[in-house]
């Protein structure tokens, strides 16, 4: 008969996650997680399979309840200008309130990418899609209601809007001081502004 968890395992995926997030996939060791996870070896092992596998739960997870929960209240808004405006004010707020400078788990991951085996690679591809898609979307819904310069062309702002995001979420591990984070932020959001 198996025994009983004696762990709650959405807090220790939790967990987890937050040392993924903090020290990326290759910086993070089995010590790591089940210190941080407050498990032992043969329970990380025998609920989340390998390390890998952990992995994938987690990052899952984030881009769950993080980044598909932020594009869709995005989306409720029912303004394209002001959902565009929220984004990069989110992630400069975020980037303020880190004191561990570790960015975000999807791009931090993205960047790891050539390391992750081919599963990981898919998601990490899939969502960055995603979120070029919610990029374009929210561009023509604007341009109809006039909400978004109408010059633009959705296709092309798209994935440069996409390439602002990402490279804040880069810039804001400490590469940059928060006034450049919220120029970039201006800049982007005045390549849009209906005019």
């Amino acid at each position: 008969m198996p025994r009983a968890r004696n762990f709650d395992e959405q807090v220790a995926l939790e967990r987890a996650m937050e040392v993924y997030w903090a020290k990326g996939y290759e910086g993070t060791s089995i010590n790591d997680l089940v210190a941080a996870m407050g498990i032992n070896k043969g329970s990380l092992y025998n609920t989340f399979g390998s390390k890998k596998d952990l992995f994938t739960r987690a990052f899952l997870k984030y881009d769950r309840e993080r980044r598909r929960t932020m594009i869709a209240e995005l989306e409720r808004l029912g303004d394209s200008y002001a959902a565009i405006e929220r984004l990069f004010d989110w992630f400069v707020a975020q980037s303020e309130a880190d004191p561990d400078r570790k960015g975000c788990l999807m791009v931090n991951t993205a960047l790891e990418l050539p390391n992750h085996p081919a599963d990981v690679q898919e998601v990490v591809s899939a969502s960055l899609e995603d979120f070029e898609a919610f990029f374009e979307r929210t561009i023509r819904l604007g341009q109809e209601r006039g909400q978004i310069r109408a010059s633009l062309d959705p296709s092309q702002a798209a994935p440069w809007l996409l390439s602002q995001a990402l490279g804040l979420r880069v810039l804001s591990r400490g590469a940059l001081p928060l006034d450049r984070l919220h120029a970039i932020r201006d800049q982007a959001l005045e390549a849009i502004a209906p005019g």
